[in-house]
């Protein structure tokens, strides 16, 4: 059985995992689906302090101390900055690293530019600027359409800090981040949007890139097509050298 961290987008938080994780879980494996600070059920956490290197510290904090190892490692969009940075702080802990409908990028700005559009909307709010703010209309943006999933969505979707979606990633082990197996996997809405157009050649060839027929949510819309996937990933075996190169030594999350 595997362990899965699963990593939510801008605006969401860790409920958005919530269809996928019960599956997962139905099958025997151990799942962690957390919030990031300022986000979901931790949204009365935020401050101007919120930035990506908080939301980086909140996930390898959670490795660390439960202990976690040969993690399968999930994001969704934003998340996918997220993780990376993770994956460079505690490589010895990540086995795979997964992004559901994420772009490449140093930077969420850098890697959806789109994204500082809709900063023209934001607001500050008690000195946080915030943006993506919750509306049927981004829902919508999301691709979700069944009337009780955006009434789900609508009650649970928070503001997000602009500051951890500007800032860019200082990674500082690349040599091991780099041998972390990486699969994407990608939703037609975005692939048209061309959000995914500088994807590495390699991973496309290698079998860890796959297409599903959905929105950007496919966690809330293809919660069953993401799991067997997921699943499917998990089981797959690793490159022997991307196994065995990784065992560098890994900073203690929150302590440098």
């Amino acid at each position: 059985m595997a362990t899965y961290v699963l990593v939510h987008g801008g605006g969401h938080g860790g409920w958005a995992w919530q269809k996928v994780a019960r599956l997962l879980e139905a099958d025997g494996h151990t799942v962690y689906y957390p919030s990031l600070t300022g986000c979901g059920d931790r949204a009365h956490l935020i401050s101007a302090d919120v930035d990506l290197n908080t939301h980086i510290t909140d996930v390898a904090n959670l490795l660390f101390y439960e202990d976690l190892k040969d993690v399968v490692l999930v994001a969704h969009s934003y998340g996918g900055i997220v993780i990376t940075g993770v994956a460079d702080r505690v490589a010895d802990r990540v086995a795979k690293l997964v992004f559901v409908d994420s772009p490449r990028g140093r930077s969420n700005a850098e890697a959806f530019p789109p994204i500082v559009e809709m900063r023209k909307s934001g607001q500050v709010v008690d000195g946080v600027e915030l943006v993506v703010f919750p509306s049927e209309d981004l829902v919508a943006f999301y691709g979700v359409t069944d009337p009780e999933e955006v009434k789900w969505m609508m009650q649970r979707l928070t503001p997000h800090p602009w500051k951890s979606i500007e800032q860019k990633l200082d990674l500082r082990n690349e040599t091991a981040l780099d041998t972390i197996p990486r699969y994407h996997i990608v939703a037609t809405s975005s692939v048209r949007m061309g959000a995914h157009d500088n994807l590495p050649a390699d991973e496309r060839v290698a079998g860890r890139f796959w297409q599903i027929d959905g929105p950007h949510d496919l966690m809330v819309t293809e919660p069953q097509a993401i799991a067997g996937l997921l699943t499917e990933i998990a089981c797959a075996p690793a490159p022997i050298q991307e196994n065995e190169a990784r065992r560098s030594s890994s900073r203690v999350p929150g302590r440098v």
